[in-house]
């Protein structure tokens, strides 16, 4: 898939992503949603998306605390009390992936430092019933980067409600993936891209970043 640029009528990515005011999202990187052993693995879906996303994120990662952009950490945490019933009849089956306090909630080849935020959520947005929205204004960030996993359900759907509430997003394409193959993954780069905000490899933001740096 091209890359949406200026001629797609979006702002530089420079201009955009100024460290600052830049936070980088890393959404659900849990055991469940990327180790074999996890939920989804033990369910059989592919997880052939996940170790060059899982690369890219960790890149992402260490150029986001060298530039001086936020990192904030976002995982799935569902605890049994806040399955409602409409929660629970949304699909046929739940696999129990991100169960609070289990193996598969814990996070997968990235790690919080001290003082990096981790928003705990109990739906696929990360902005609902979270206090998410008000720390990003709390620390001035304005231009979110969207990674993690996956890419049409968790990661979409916060950049939908993101765009909603007036933030920048950028959506880093090699740096999501999703186990529901290659065409859902591209199908919401399109969507994005149409709609919501830039879509950008990690060379380019990492460019964009070395650019701004402080």
């Amino acid at each position: 898939m091209a890359e949406p640029s200026e001629a797609a009528g979006h702002a530089d990515l420079a201009e955009r992503l100024v460290p600052a005011r830049s936070a980088l999202l890393v959404i659900d990187v849990q055991n469940d949603y990327c180790h074999p052993n996890g939920s989804l693995g033990r369910h059989g879906a592919d997880l052939g998306s996940v170790a060059p996303a899982l690369a890219n994120i960790q890149r992402l990662i260490e150029a986001a605390r060298t530039a001086g952009a936020a990192v904030i950490f976002i995982r799935n945490w569902h605890e049994a009390w806040a399955n409602s019933a409409g929660w629970r009849a949304r699909v046929p089956r739940q696999s129990g992936a991100g169960e609070a306090r289990s193996w598969g909630a814990e996070f997968c080849g990235v790690t919080p430092v001290p003082g990096e935020p981790v928003i705990d959520k109990q739906r696929y947005d990360a902005f609902i019933g979270t206090p998410l929205d008000s720390g990003l204004r709390a620390l001035g960030r304005s231009t979110l980067v969207m990674t993690g996993f996956g890419t049409n359900v968790c990661v979409e759907s916060t950049a939908r409600h993101a765009v909603f509430l007036d933030y920048h997003i950028v959506f880093a394409s090699d740096a999501t993936g999703t186990a529901d193959g290659q065409a859902a993954h591209e199908a919401t780069l399109a969507t994005i891209a149409r709609h919501f905000g830039p879509v950008a490899a990690t060379a380019d933001i990492l460019a964009a970043w070395r650019r701004n740096a402080r």
